[in-house]
């Protein structure tokens, strides 16, 4: 019997569980084999303390009460001597003299306790109990059931160091994953130095230009970044230079269309004493000043023809000579520059040297306008308003409705424009949290779309489009929209060219043939085969502003 009810024990334990439910468990195992009221496994610390109780049927806290009305001295001597203990009587059993025994029935009744060590090879960490209705004057049954009972001892011995040593690994690999964590945490604001310098948002096609910047860095190649005004352009400059072999050297940046040719040649080249009038001193220029580090040239499309032949010869060749000297210099710099302007265009109308295209062109960045990573403008928005307080010493916020006011417009100057639309709502609002009808656009008062109309008060052209899917759009009345269907065709659908700068800045209004912009977007998918960059590139827009056009008018999309 008692090696059956060892075997059944050995399964449970065998069972991966958590220790307290495996002890559990196995309590009930021994109360069908044993003649027992209750059983107790308490589990100790290194200073005697219990660490764990499980009692037969009780909660954790209920054994545990228990067990704490158990004298110490019949626990004690169990530890002491690492031997079992045998009491037929509680009632007259001096190791039980005094104790309160109503904790386990009626006073009158006599009662018998068994106990043995639970030991991790040779020391004790816990003990295992249990009691039952005495009967005096005999103790049958009690050595069977002490063997029986320190054998199931030893298993859970065995069992708890097991648990035990997996606990110490486990929490081992915690820390070093906590260590390695926090190692690669480190590393990583190490090796993104973009974050610290002020470039915020999470977008995929912010990622995809990081991605890139961190590539393009390394080298000492010539960059060109492309954008609209107010995507970063300085910022990112800043973080090629920091992650960029001479990120200890100068980084040195000019607005190239913030001075006059004359001014421009000589800030950036240097000048001699007495070149001209005012050149009291010799002075060193931008190109001299970089030597061995970044210059940043910015605004570089709006240079002159002429002044755009000196810079070529300075790139091509890494020499100049400062204006009115005679001696040449030479120099080692990485020249990055940026742009708003279609250089392209400028080629083809002579504006702007081919040849210098060429030389600055080398790796081209294009930063993404603020409308194509919409999902980035919460986090701008808080980080304004964040520095906002900061200045001002106040604890605005940013309710929800007043950022879905921000993440629906336009914002045609990007994150410059969204930067300033913050502040100026900080400004003016009168509460702690700013709300949507703060913003002037909720007032009339948002300027914006006025600037991008002309005198007649019609969209300016070049106006980059937006998604027609969350603003109304134009359909331009061209000659081609207008021109009757050839015989060998349909009629090609209105080309959509411009869009309103603002929401509710321009009505909803039909083509220059009355159809409707569904009507107008069917017929593109019709003429396009269902395929979207072919209806994208009839209406002159983007796949992304077909796809959620189709979305918002609720088209189905017919597969072949």
């Amino acid at each position: 019997m008692a090696l059956f009810g060892v075997y059944e024990i050995a399964k449970v334990l065998s069972v991966p569980a958590r220790l307290e439910a495996t002890l559990s468990s196995v309590l009930k195992v021994i109360s069908s084999f044993l003649d027992m009221r209750n059983g107790l496994i308490a589990l100790m610390e290194e200073d005697g303390t219990p660490e764990m109780v499980v009692g037969s049927g009780w909660s954790e806290s209920v054994a545990k009460r228990y067990f704490d009305h158990l004298p110490e001295r019949a626990i004690g001597q169990i530890v002491t001597t690492k031997m079992p203990i045998v009491v037929q009587n509680v009632l007259t059993h001096p190791l039980f003299a005094g104790w309160d025994v109503s904790e386990w029935g009626d006073r009158s009744e006599a009662f018998s306790f068994i106990g043995v060590p639970i030991k991790d090879r040779d020391k004790v960490i816990g003990t295992l109990t249990i009691d039952r209705e005495a009967e005096p004057g005999t103790f049958v049954g009690f050595d069977e059931d002490v063997r029986f009972l320190t054998m199931i001892a030893s298993l859970v011995g065995q069992t708890a160091r097991l648990h035990r040593l997996i606990g110490r690994d486990r929490e081992r690999l915690m820390s070093e994953q906590r260590r390695l964590e926090k190692e690669l945490e480190t590393k990583t604001s190490a090796e993104h130095p973009e974050r610290v310098a002020g470039i915020v948002g999470d977008s995929s096609v912010l990622r995809a230009v990081f991605e890139k910047v961190k590539i393009v860095a390394r080298t000492h190649s010539t960059v060109l970044l492309r954008g609209e005004s107010g995507t970063g352009k300085e910022l990112f400059a800043r973080a090629l230079h920091d992650l960029s072999p001479r990120k200890n050297k100068a980084f040195i940046k000019l607005n190239c269309a913030a001075l006059p040719e004359s001014v421009l040649e000589s800030e950036l080249f240097g000048h001699e004493k007495g070149a001209f009038t005012g050149a009291v001193a010799q002075r060193k220029g931008r190109f001299e000043l970089a030597d061995g580090g970044t210059l940043f040239l910015d605004e570089i499309g709006e240079i002159s023809p002429s002044f755009q032949a000196k810079l070529l010869r300075v790139l091509q060749e890494g020499e100049f000579e400062r204006v009115g000297g005679t001696r040449t210099l030479k120099i080692d710099v990485r020249l990055i520059a940026a742009t708003n302007r279609n250089l392209e265009e400028a080629v083809s109308r002579n504006e702007f040297r081919a040849d210098l295209y060429f030389r600055i062109n080398v790796v081209p960045i294009f930063l993404p306008p603020l409308r194509e990573r919409r999902e980035d403008i919460p986090l701008l928005a808080r980080e304004f308003l964040r520095r906002f307080n900061e200045e001002h010493g106040t604890t605005l916020e940013l309710s929800g409705s007043a950022l879905g006011v921000l993440t629906s417009c336009f914002f045609p100057g990007n994150v410059r424009e969204l930067e300033n639309c913050v502040r100026r709502t900080a400004t003016l609002t009168h509460g702690t949290t700013i709300v949507n009808n703060d913003f002037a656009c909720r007032n009339d008062q948002c300027l914006s779309a006025t600037l991008w109309k002309d005198t007649t008060g019609s969209i300016r052209p070049g106006f980059i489009p937006l998604p027609i899917a969350s603003q109304p759009v134009v359909a331009a009345a061209s000659a081609s929209a207008s021109a009757p269907a050839s015989a060998s065709g349909p009629k090609a659908p209105a080309v959509i060219e411009h869009a309103c700068p603002a929401p509710g800045a321009c009505p909803v209004v039909p083509g220059a043939d009355n159809r409707s912009e569904r009507e107008r977007l069917v017929e593109a998918m019709e003429m396009a085969g269902w395929v979207q960059a072919k209806a994208a590139r009839l209406l002159n827009l983007t796949p992304r502003q077909i796809s959620y056009a189709i979305r918002k008018h609720d088209i189905p999309i017919k597969k072949f």
